[in-house]
């Protein structure tokens, strides 16, 4: 009887390791129940067990592949905190891995960036909340000009956006500097000099950062202190 969830497990893992190299060499058509079942060495039936539906099986296609990445990006970020790395630096240098991770994933890509996918996906809110820490990072430097989950939003929808516009393009068409140029324009907007040079809008933010954890303030006295800082970050 114990060796029967490690014999389901076993098997789940292979149908989803089955479609995901389905999905990566073929693009997300190739991903049928029939074809997954034949090259996974199972009955169709079974993975409408495991997965209801190909829909679910996709899901958990994504859910493998963003776990693992989330993981990796969540340690980046721990290291580079620990290192005291410029969190500047190393925000763009996140931007230049996702985008990477799309041009070379398409199919992948764009089952991420589903919008109802990614509501129910785990495993992509945990993405969102590794780019909160990275926003976070800069805002506590001082150098965010805007409020942290609009940069948050902001880049998510660049990022996002130029991956797309650069996949509707044949690879010899693309526009190889669309993404990098579209980086300097967001982050020149939404970042600034620094500390020694900060505008008042990143004094705010940075102020907003830390706000949450002041001493001494009672819970509706930072609640009131937040809402005071976050209209001066929109008006600024």
């Amino acid at each position: 009887m114990s060796d029967r969830p490690s014999a389901r497990d076993d098997v789940r893992a292979r149908i989803v390791d089955v479609a995901l190299t389905l999905l990566r060499d073929e693009g997300a058509a190739a991903v049928t129940t029939r074809a997954v079942a034949d090259r996974a060495g199972v009955q169709a039936p079974t993975i409408y067990r495991q997965f209801g539906d190909k829909d679910g099986l996709l899901d958990a296609v994504v859910e493998q592949v963003m776990a693992t990445y989330v993981a990796a990006k969540t340690e980046i970020v721990a290291a580079a905190t620990e290192a005291e790395v410029d969190p500047v630096e190393e925000l763009r240098e996140a931007w230049d891995a996702q985008i990477a991770f799309g041009l070379a994933n398409p199919s992948l890509f764009g089952l991420v960036t589903d919008p109802e996918r990614a509501r129910r996906s785990p495993a992509a809110r945990s993405g969102v909340h590794v780019l909160r820490a990275r926003v976070h990072r800069v805002a506590l430097a001082g150098r965010l000009r805007v409020a942290e989950e609009r940069a948050v939003g902001m880049i998510q929808a660049a990022g996002v956006g130029a991956v797309l516009a650069m996949l509707s393009r044949d690879p010899d068409d693309r526009d190889e500097g669309l993404a990098e140029e579209l980086a300097d324009a967001l982050f020149g907007r939404i970042i600034g000099d620094a500390p020694a040079q900060a505008d008042r809008a990143a004094t705010l933010v940075a102020f907003r950062a830390v706000a949450p954890e002041l001493p001494g303030l009672t819970a509706g006295e930072r609640a009131v202190l937040l809402e005071w800082v976050d209209r001066a970050i929109v008006e600024s």
